[in-house]
Order: structure tokens, then sequence, then C-alpha cells
């Protein structure tokens, strides 16, 4: 699961008396001026690719990545700068992948926990302040990981046997402090049962070999059907998007940043933890949110924990030798030379793009969907769910979306909230499957 962090800091330490390090992470080789201009400009292209996979529902960066990933021997790029377009692409992604969440109310796998509160906000014509303020939590996230990634990985080098030996008590802790967060004996069974369902669900279908015309896996159809059709089926009776208010912030400023923070540093558990999702260490921070604003805060800490991941993971990467998304498991494929040096003002550019473009974006996407026909929106988003699960898994994708499908609507008939649907990843890694 973890390298064995003696070993890791023994390299860390040869490594750097030639390339530098900070913290004992390393620094990573230097980069050859010549080679700044194509990492620019492979930068924008990755912010274009990022808008792309965050607008479009069931699309993921990941997919993005794994293509460059399998186009990278054949094309004259160099890996420096095909893996500022993978990052940049995921960054901007954990950014404007909110917008669908809210308009279509198809959520993304790590903002699954976002969409219900979100909406609830839609709903009371919220939406645009709504955005805001997953933009604004992903900003502080990014910045607040970014400061607080080299210290943080300093102290992971040195935890990561413990958390190894000990990871299916982690992972019964990480649940236990899910359950505390309901309000009811009767909320935390039904959490318990919707976990189970996740986990008996990731050990059926984890281990498949499944492949399609596209690059993708077993993951696109999954959380497409866990988190996705689920509720569309809902909307095709739904009344569509009211109305949308004024985008004033209606949360107090010390709330704001609380819940930044919390968000923030929570991304650190998914950065660094296998199996922890966005929706899992959000839920984990939601007592640090102030009460009275737990449905705005909620969705600023989950953003912010989707977003800060992008730093922590990298981090993991360089210092741990183990990706934790599938962007940087593509990165890591490609073997892109991982300098950080170069890597992370990439993301920190990246996170600035997205911040502006989450505004702009979503208010066009509500006018929008505004416009649209509720029940065919719905039924058509459905349908290019299943054409993408056919696309990155095959026809067996298809029977994983249906099967994860009727999961999902168990979960929420139930009456449970979507995150333990996490238990898909989390469940199998405790159990060692």
């Amino acid at each position: 699961m973890w390298p064995d962090a003696g070993s890791t800091v023994d390299a860390l330490t040869l490594g750097a008396t030639a390339i530098g390090s900070v913290a004992g992470v390393p620094l990573g080789p230097r980069t050859e001026p010549e080679l700044l201009l194509p990492v620019v400009v492979a930068t924008v292209v990755g912010c274009l690719l990022g808008t792309c996979s965050g607008l479009v529902p069931g699309l993921h960066a990941n997919n993005f990545a794994l293509l460059l990933a399998g186009a990278a021997p054949h094309v004259p790029v160099d890996p420096l700068a095909l893996g500022a377009a993978m990052l940049a692409a995921g960054v901007v992604h954990t950014f404007l992948d909110i917008v669908p969440s809210l308009a279509l109310g198809v959520p993304d796998g790590a903002m699954a926990a976002a969409a219900l509160p979100g909406h609830r906000l839609v709903l009371r014509g919220r939406g645009r302040e709504a955005l805001r303020l997953s933009a604004v939590g992903s900003g502080v996230a990014v910045a607040l990981a970014t400061l607080l990634a080299f210290p943080v990985t300093w102290a992971m080098l040195r935890l990561a046997p413990l958390l190894t030996a000990w990871f299916p008590v982690v992972a019964a802790a990480v649940l236990a402090l899910m359950l505390t967060t309901e309000p009811s004996h009767t909320a935390r069974l039904v959490g318990v049962v919707a976990f189970g369902m996740a986990t008996a669900l990731g050990a059926a279908v984890l281990g498949l070999s499944l492949s399609g015309p596209v690059a993708g896996g077993v993951l696109a159809p999954l959380f497409g059907g866990l988190f996705g059709a689920p509720v569309l089926l809902d909307a095709v009776h739904g009344g569509g998007v009211p109305a949308q208010d004024d985008a004033k912030l209606a949360i107090p400023p010390e709330d704001l940043g609380i819940a930044a923070a919390a968000g923030g540093l929570s991304g650190a558990a998914v950065g660094y933890l296998p199996g922890v999702s966005a929706g899992v260490a959000a839920t984990v921070s939601l007592p640090a949110v102030p009460a009275r604003s737990d449905l705005r805060g909620f969705v600023v800490a989950t953003s912010g924990a989707n977003s800060s991941t992008a730093v922590f993971s990298l981090f993991a990467l360089v210092a741990l030798g183990t990706p934790r998304s599938g962007v940087l498991v593509a990165v890591d494929d490609a073997g892109v030379p991982l300098s950080l040096a170069v890597l992370l003002p990439v993301v920190v550019v990246a996170a600035a793009v997205g911040f502006v473009l989450v505004g702009l974006l979503g208010d066009a996407a509500f006018r929008t969907v505004s416009r649209l026909d509720q029940r065919r929106l719905a039924l058509a988003v459905l349908g290019l769910l299943i054409v993408l699960a056919a696309l990155f898994a095959g026809a067996a994708g298809i029977a994983v979306f249906a099967l994860a499908t009727l999961v999902g609507l168990l979960a929420v008939r139930l009456g449970a909230r979507r995150v333990y649907l996490m238990g898909v990843l989390l469940g199998p890694l405790a159990l060692g499957l």
C-alpha cells in the first residue's frame, strides 16, 4: 500500500544532495529553460481539457490523462510538458465539477457528498452563491495545501509504516467518525448498511479487468451508476432548476474561512490515504464547520477537500512513490519527471484559472438549463452516462453501471447519505481485497 518509509527516507537523503530537497521532499531534477514555453502551452491545453471534463457529466480528467499517457510514446512532446497538461486538467476539473453537480444533478464521484446540500441551495434560488462558495473553498484550500504540503509530507514519510500496518483500523475509524455526524441511531444503522452494500459492490467489480474503445476502466461506470444515475432518475420527475437570485455570499467570513481550512486540511487524508474520497474527508471535518453555516459550510469544505487533494497527491507521488488519483497514475505511467519546481506552479496557475471559470461558466449553465425540459435533459444525460460506461469499459461496463445504479438507488431509498457509498473503495481496501 505504501513503500517502506525507511528506504524512502534513505533514498530521499541520497537524492537530496544531487537535486535538493525541503523537509525530506525532493524538489526533482533541474529543468532546462527551453522547456518552460512547452510547459506553459501544455498548461493552457490542460486547462481546456479540464474545462471539458469538468462540465461534461460522467467524464473525468482521469480519462483525458490516461489518453495522454497512452499517446505519449507516439507524439513528440516532452514528458514534463505532458505532465503539466495532465495536472492542469485535473486541477481545473476539481473546480468545475460542481457545475454539473448543481445544474444537472449529476455529481462527480468526488463531489457526491456536496450534491444534496448544493441542490438545496439551488432550490432556494441560491445556486449562483453555491458556485462561488465552491470556488472560494477550492481556492483557499489549494493555497493552504501549498503552504502545508512540505511539513505534512515530512510527517507522512514517518507515519507510513504505522498507517500501513493499521489501515483496517484507520478505515474503521473513518467510518466511525462519519457515523458520529448522524443525528440518530436509525441514520447510523442505515449508513452502515449503505457502506456494507457499497463494499460488497466494490469487492465484486474492482478486480475486473475491463476495457473499452477508450481508456478508462471500471471506475467510470461504477461512479456513474452509484452517484449519477439515481439523481437523474429522480430528476426525471423533478421540476427543473428554478430562477436563481444574486451571487452574494450569505455566510459569515469567519465560517467561510473555518470551512475552507477544514476541507483543505482533510484533503491531506485524500492525498495520502487510499480509498478516502473528498466527500468522506469533508464529512469527517464537518464537526469543525459552525452549525449556523452547516449547509453552505459543507459545500465549501467538500470543494476544498476535492481541490487540495491535487497538491497533497502530487507530494505523495514525489515523496512516497504512491499515486493517489487517476491523473497521477497516468503521470506516473507516462514517466513524467517529478519536478516540484515546475509542477507545483502548474497546479497553482490551474487553480487560479478554475477559480475564475466557475462563476463565468456556472452562471451560463444555469441560464441554459433553466430553458430546457427537465425530463428530456435528465434522460439525455442518463443516456450519456450509459454511452460513457460502454466506451470506457465495454459491454461489461454497462452491467457494472446497472448494478451500481441499483445499489445507489437502494441507499437513497433507505435514507442514507451518498457519502457512505464511497465504501466501494474504502471497504475492499480495508479488507485487503
